[in-house]
């Protein structure tokens, strides 16, 4: 239902600035801009589908393997402890409980190709537990919003833009980044729980939030004291090597248990295809609403509007110019990437500004993008306090990438 209102008021919206700036400042070319981008975005969304058969027939081809030879379960029993007090309705020892454990970890990594099918293959098992089908269940919104909070550990993706347009140090904004994307899903995880009536003041959660601080803490320490070169080398080896050994592990599993790999594979591979023709209608919708919504200026409009009101507090404007960033990141993924691009080019990549959307890029992930095509896999429609828990996970983020910035860099 809430993203049935955020599709039409994208189109409205739209709409009514169109009218404005062909009537009142005569442009006669933001019509014919706005249709042109609602071709474009279908064709990027079913090109994007297009993109993901392959990829999530792999992925769901190699998790068959794994579910089939025990894996999956013995991750399942591992983390039932911790998943049992955030996700109260999966049943002790679920198998998808190992599946999200996956997602979450192929997103710390950034190995965004391996994250999304596990995600997807994630939200159909937790449709098997949904009594209502249409509608999106506890379990389902905590795990979305675990995936659009954006956690990630080795953001290489950033870092290579930052290289590539002359950044000195292009490695410089790693801690910001990890610390912001912390808060973001530290946040997530506690509006998420106050909606859901989750009591986060157990030894469990405690144990497991202090050990995740822990962790990012070593992460941070351990790469402080790398140098550039080294740091690349490490983080694209670690994500790389851990995907080949999960795949190994899996394959591997499978032959213990006696399992026929290559029909287990073909059988996941099958499902994979079929998960991705389903969500193209889902990904072209929010697609072309987003690509209306910023051809019609609207994102521009809303920029100057917020630089006009900071200034008139009084207050240091300077962090306004990466805000197109920060605004896009929920709505595209590559949008927002292309903000960050522009901003880098005209403030230059060592600079405030470049530096901080870089941090925005990093620091949350493209809410309803992952919100249309997890649910579109599954059919949701219903998605009660989904985009209100993301988008607290994502302004939090927001927040805390500014205030980290101005520490670091300000």
């Amino acid at each position: 239902m809430v993203l049935n209102y955020i599709f039409i008021a994208f189109f409205f919206i739209a709409f009514v600035i169109a009218v404005v700036k062909l009537v009142v400042l005569g442009d006669v070319d933001v019509f014919p801009e706005i249709i042109d981008s609602t071709f474009s975005s279908a064709k990027t969304g079913f090109e994007i589908s297009l993109g993901l058969t392959g990829v999530l027939s792999l992925w769901l081809g190699i998790m068959k393997v794994g579910e089939k030879g025990g894996v999956v379960n013995v991750l399942a029993k591992v983390l039932s402890p911790v998943f049992s007090r955030l996700f109260p309705s999966i049943p002790n020892g679920h198998p998808v409980t190992g599946t999200i454990f996956m997602n979450i970890a192929a997103n710390m990594l950034g190995l965004d190709n391996a994250a999304t099918p596990m995600g997807l293959k994630a939200m159909k098992e937790l449709q098997t537990l949904n009594p209502e089908k249409e509608r999106a269940t506890d379990a389902m919104i905590m795990f979305l919003v675990l995936n659009t909070s954006g956690l990630t550990l080795i953001p290489v993706s950033i870092m290579v833009y930052r290289a590539q347009l002359g950044a000195a140090n292009p490695t410089d904004i790693f801690v910001p980044i990890l610390l912001a994307t912390f808060f973001s899903t530290l946040a997530g995880i506690i509006v998420t729980s106050v909606y859901q009536k989750i009591n986060l003041l157990n030894r469990t959660l405690l144990l497991m939030l202090g050990t995740m601080v822990l962790a990012v803490a070593g992460v941070i320490w351990s790469f402080s004291v790398m140098s550039q070169e080294t740091m690349d080398i490490v983080s694209k080896t670690v994500a790389n090597v851990l995907l080949l050994t999960i795949i190994v592990m899996f394959f591997f599993a499978g032959v213990r248990k006696k399992v026929n790999v290559y029909d287990a594979f073909i059988e996941g591979a099958k499902e994979g295809f079929q998960t991705a023709i389903t969500i193209i209608p889902y990904l072209i919708a929010i697609l072309v609403a987003i690509g209306v919504f910023r051809a019609s200026g609207a994102m521009d409009w809303l920029i100057h509007g917020v630089a006009w009101g900071v200034e008139q507090c009084g207050l240091d404007a300077d962090f306004v110019g990466a805000l197109p960033t920060a605004l896009m990141k929920p709505l595209s993924g590559s949008g927002a990437r292309g903000m960050m691009v522009d901003a880098m080019t005209q403030y230059g990549a060592d600079s405030f500004v470049g530096r901080l959307a870089s941090v925005f890029q990093g620091s949350t992930d493209t809410t309803f993008y992952v919100l249309a095509v997890y649910f579109g896999s599954v059919g949701i429609r219903h998605t009660r306090h989904a985009v209100t828990c993301g988008l607290a996970a994502d302004l939090a983020g927001i927040i805390s990438a500014i205030v980290i910035c101005y520490m670091f860099f300000g």
